[in-house]
Protein backbone atom coordinates (compact mmCIF):
# COMPACT_ATOMS: atom_id res chain seq x y z
CA UNK A 1 0.00 0.00 0.00
CA UNK A 2 1.42 3.69 -0.91
CA UNK A 3 0.16 6.79 0.65
CA UNK A 4 1.58 10.05 -0.05
CA UNK A 5 1.98 13.17 2.15
CA UNK A 6 1.30 16.37 1.01
CA UNK A 7 3.15 19.21 2.58
CA UNK A 8 3.54 23.00 2.56
CA UNK A 9 6.54 23.28 0.80
CA UNK A 10 7.41 26.65 2.35
CA UNK A 11 7.13 25.71 6.00
CA UNK A 12 10.14 24.84 7.86
CA UNK A 13 8.50 22.54 9.94
CA UNK A 14 7.22 20.83 6.95
CA UNK A 15 10.17 20.40 5.06
CA UNK A 16 11.98 19.46 8.10
CA UNK A 17 9.48 16.48 8.54
CA UNK A 18 8.99 15.33 5.23
CA UNK A 19 13.06 14.51 5.99
CA UNK A 20 12.29 12.47 9.08
CA UNK A 21 9.39 10.85 7.23
CA UNK A 22 11.59 9.65 4.41
CA UNK A 23 14.30 8.39 6.48
CA UNK A 24 11.51 6.59 9.39
CA UNK A 25 10.07 5.11 6.02
CA UNK A 26 11.99 1.81 5.58
CA UNK A 27 9.49 0.40 3.65
CA UNK A 28 9.41 3.00 1.02
CA UNK A 29 5.42 3.47 1.41
CA UNK A 30 5.57 7.14 1.23
CA UNK A 31 5.76 9.67 -1.47
CA UNK A 32 5.89 13.20 -1.20
CA UNK A 33 4.26 15.80 -3.04
CA UNK A 34 4.14 20.23 -1.81
CA UNK A 35 0.72 21.46 -1.41
CA UNK A 36 2.07 24.43 -4.03
CA UNK A 37 2.85 21.67 -6.56
CA UNK A 38 0.91 20.16 -9.66
CA UNK A 39 0.03 16.84 -8.30
CA UNK A 40 -1.87 18.82 -4.78
CA UNK A 41 -3.60 21.16 -7.94
CA UNK A 42 -4.73 17.80 -10.04
CA UNK A 43 -6.22 17.07 -6.73
CA UNK A 44 -7.77 20.17 -5.88
CA UNK A 45 -5.52 20.33 -2.54
CA UNK A 46 -3.84 23.26 -2.86
CA UNK A 47 -6.13 25.24 -0.82
CA UNK A 48 -4.40 23.42 2.67
CA UNK A 49 -0.86 25.27 2.28
CA UNK A 50 -2.02 28.89 3.60
CA UNK A 51 -0.98 29.34 7.01
CA UNK A 52 -4.42 29.83 8.39
CA UNK A 53 -5.53 26.08 6.81
CA UNK A 54 -2.05 24.65 7.27
CA UNK A 55 -2.79 21.13 7.05
CA UNK A 56 -0.58 17.72 6.67
CA UNK A 57 -2.80 16.16 3.97
CA UNK A 58 -2.11 12.23 3.19
CA UNK A 59 -4.09 10.47 0.55
CA UNK A 60 -4.25 6.31 1.23
CA UNK A 61 -4.10 4.51 -2.03
CA UNK A 62 -5.88 1.40 -0.76
CA UNK A 63 -9.10 2.60 -0.67
CA UNK A 64 -8.33 6.39 -2.21
CA UNK A 65 -9.12 7.97 1.63
CA UNK A 66 -7.61 11.66 2.13
CA UNK A 67 -7.08 12.45 5.55
CA UNK A 68 -6.38 16.44 7.37
CA UNK A 69 -4.57 17.24 9.92
CA UNK A 70 -4.42 15.09 13.20
CA UNK A 71 -5.94 11.97 11.19
CA UNK A 72 -3.28 12.20 8.64
CA UNK A 73 -0.35 12.24 11.40
CA UNK A 74 -1.74 9.53 13.11
CA UNK A 75 -2.51 7.75 9.86
CA UNK A 76 1.53 7.98 9.20
CA UNK A 77 2.34 6.57 12.37
CA UNK A 78 0.54 3.73 10.86
CA UNK A 79 2.06 3.76 7.32
CA UNK A 80 5.50 3.78 9.50
CA UNK A 81 4.60 0.72 11.15
CA UNK A 82 7.55 -0.57 13.58
CA UNK A 83 7.60 0.82 16.50
CA UNK A 84 5.80 4.15 15.02
CA UNK A 85 2.45 2.32 14.75
CA UNK A 86 2.25 2.91 18.64
CA UNK A 87 1.74 6.48 17.97
CA UNK A 88 -2.54 5.33 16.78
CA UNK A 89 -3.18 4.79 20.12
CA UNK A 90 -3.52 8.83 20.61
CA UNK A 91 -6.75 7.90 18.60
CA UNK A 92 -8.02 7.88 22.45
CA UNK A 93 -7.75 11.71 22.23
CA UNK A 94 -10.62 13.11 21.72
CA UNK A 95 -10.41 14.45 18.06
CA UNK A 96 -12.01 17.93 18.92
CA UNK A 97 -8.61 18.39 21.35
CA UNK A 98 -6.21 16.50 18.69
CA UNK A 99 -7.84 19.13 15.59
CA UNK A 100 -7.19 22.11 18.72
CA UNK A 101 -3.25 21.39 18.96
CA UNK A 102 -2.72 20.76 15.52
CA UNK A 103 -4.37 24.15 14.91
CA UNK A 104 -2.43 25.83 17.29
CA UNK A 105 0.80 23.94 15.96
CA UNK A 106 -0.15 24.84 12.23
CA UNK A 107 -1.26 28.73 12.76
CA UNK A 108 2.50 29.42 14.74
CA UNK A 109 4.54 26.92 12.28
CA UNK A 110 6.15 29.77 10.35
CA UNK A 111 7.01 32.02 13.41
CA UNK A 112 8.77 29.14 15.06
CA UNK A 113 10.52 27.07 12.38
CA UNK A 114 10.30 29.97 9.40
CA UNK A 115 9.98 28.73 5.92
CA UNK A 116 11.50 26.08 3.94
CA UNK A 117 15.01 26.62 3.27
CA UNK A 118 14.99 26.24 -0.80
CA UNK A 119 19.45 26.11 -0.67
CA UNK A 120 19.26 23.15 0.68
CA UNK A 121 18.82 20.25 -1.52
CA UNK A 122 16.92 17.06 -0.32
CA UNK A 123 18.93 13.48 -0.12
CA UNK A 124 18.87 11.99 -3.13
CA UNK A 125 16.17 9.11 -1.38
CA UNK A 126 13.96 11.74 -1.01
CA UNK A 127 14.39 13.14 -4.26
CA UNK A 128 13.32 9.67 -6.13
CA UNK A 129 10.00 10.36 -3.55
CA UNK A 130 9.13 13.72 -4.59
CA UNK A 131 6.37 13.94 -6.85
CA UNK A 132 5.65 16.88 -8.90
Amino acid sequence: MKWIVFFDGQCGLCSRSVRFLSRADRHDRLQFAPLQGETAKGMKLGEFASVENGSMVVWRESDNTTLFRSDAALELCNALGGIWKCGVIFRIVPRSLREACYRFIARNRIRWFGHADTCSLPDPQLLKRLLP
